[in-house]
């Protein structure tokens, strides 16, 4: 529920402004020392000095104030799977061999709408207890999982995205739909569900593999018909998989043509993992507008292969940071961008702390076509936002008292952060979570 009245909040705060990679350091975000919030019915009002704006308000109003914790824009999670919740931390295998063995079967008991409403409200309480405000989701190929992830998200004012997964071959007979049924059942749910409150609808084949010809061209009129809604799917994550949608799409001159060829590639379209693209394929993204997924944490786990996030920026595409639930093994983005530095680390390629937070906030916000609404502290955009506590672990409280920057600080809450780390969440000013464990000071 939207508190009807002005809050305000002190303490320090940082907000991106612009993508580091096409501005100076010092120019794509700002920072607040001693800062100040106010929020008006869930929206940012204005943010700056605290002693400036306090003097702008009534002496008696109530402040809550944040001490020893940095106050940041709500995490945004740009590709994760709810149904998989319960597979995090399965064994031993790559891509293709991981869904067969543990995805399918998983995701086989959410034609129970119990289920999909049980795993719906822990879900949800792990995205929140990790600081993720905003998600771009995959449910299952059932109708029901996709009613109880919009339902358990809509009672808690969260701002997210999801969508029916669409297959229709290659993948077993209990989870195929057909082309016709996908596209009912797709057109239905997103006229009961996108724009209602803070949601929005995604049109989600799984990957082309598990997509017919047909399936992918009736997902492509859906999307023609109705082009606010997104459309979600994984690209060229590994390069078994690769090589599968060249043997199965011959006709087409890379995997990306696959869904270009069916009018899937917007500036709504979100791709995740793009591991192994071609300078064609980023040319091509960066024309549509498309949006990339970075998903760090399953890429290591499944030992499909190191983003190239340089030649993202290179190129001009949107990048967004992602868990990959279950394949990835952390609900928590913190974790997640411990490992895209490493990754990047690899490819030689140095990730700075403020483009990690850029991409877990507005950098996710853009690639979701969300930054009118969500992503930074802007008067005007939603009040989505998580304090995270320097004092969260002994270890941390130890190794920040050595910091000399921002930068440093912030880096070192990326490297040593968990769930932990996140004190208090507050969904449109609301606090939704607060930590129980070390107290501030």
């Amino acid at each position: 529920m939207v508190i009807d009245k002005l809050q305000i909040f002190r303490g320090e705060i940082f907000h991106c402004l612009a993508d580091p990679a096409d501005v100076s350091d010092d120019k794509s975000y700002e920072f607040f020392q001693d800062g100040l919030m106010i929020v008006k019915s869930g929206i940012v009002e204005a943010i700056g000095s605290a002693p400036e704006l306090l003097a702008t308000l009534p002496a008696d109003i109530h402040v809550t104030q944040y001490t020893n914790s940095l106050i940041v824009p709500g995490f945004i999670d740009c590709h994760l799977h709810y149904p998989q919740t319960e597979i995090i931390a399965a064994y031993g295998e790559h891509l293709l061999e991981w869904l067969e063995m543990y995805a399918f079967p998983a995701e086989n008991e959410f034609s129970d709408e119990k289920k999909s409403r049980e795993i719906a409200e822990f879900f949800f309480d792990e995205l929140i207890r990790n600081g993720t405000t905003t998600a771009l989701v995959f449910g299952t190929v059932h109708r029901q999982s996709v009613d109880a992830f919009f339902s358990a998200a809509k009672a808690r004012c969260l701002r997210m995205i999801c969508g029916k997964v669409l297959m229709d071959r290659n993948a077993p007979d209990y989870l195929r739909d057909t082309p016709v049924s996908s596209y009912l059942d797709s057109k239905e749910l997103a006229e009961k569900w996108h724009g209602v409150d803070r949601l929005r609808y995604a049109i989600t084949p799984r990957f082309a593999p598990t997509s017919s010809d047909e399936q992918l061209a009736m997902a492509g009129k859906l999307l023609k018909e109705q082009p606010d809604l997104y459309l979600h799917t994984h690209l060229a994550e590994s390069k078994s998989e690769v090589q599968w949608v060249q043997n199965l799409f011959p006709d087409s001159t890379s995997y990306l043509d696959v869904y270009d060829r069916h009018g899937l590639v917007t500036k709504r379209s979100v791709f995740a993992h793009c591991i192994h693209l071609s300078d064609d394929d980023y040319e091509l993204m960066h024309k549509r507008g498309a949006g990339i997924a970075f998903c760090p944490t399953s890429n290591l786990f499944l030992g499909s292969g190191l983003f190239n996030l340089a030649e993202a920026e290179r190129q001009k595409v949107k990048v967004g940071m992602a868990t990959d639930i279950g394949a990835g093994t952390s609900f928590s983005l913190l974790q997640t961008l411990s490992d895209a530095y490493k990754i990047q680390q690899l490819r030689g390629h140095q990730l700075s702390p403020f483009k990690s937070l850029y991409l877990a906030t507005l950098g996710g916000a853009r690639t979701l076509d969300l930054d009118d609404l969500i992503g930074n502290f802007e008067p005007g955009k939603e009040a989505d936002f998580v304090v995270l506590d320097y004092n969260a672990t002994p270890l941390l409280s130890r190794r920040v008292k050595r910091c000399k920057t921002l930068k440093e600080r912030i880096f070192v809450l990326q490297m040593l952060g968990d769930d932990r780390v996140v004190k208090h969440v507050h969904i449109l000013g609301n606090e939704v979570y607060c930590r129980k464990g070390r107290e501030d000071g």
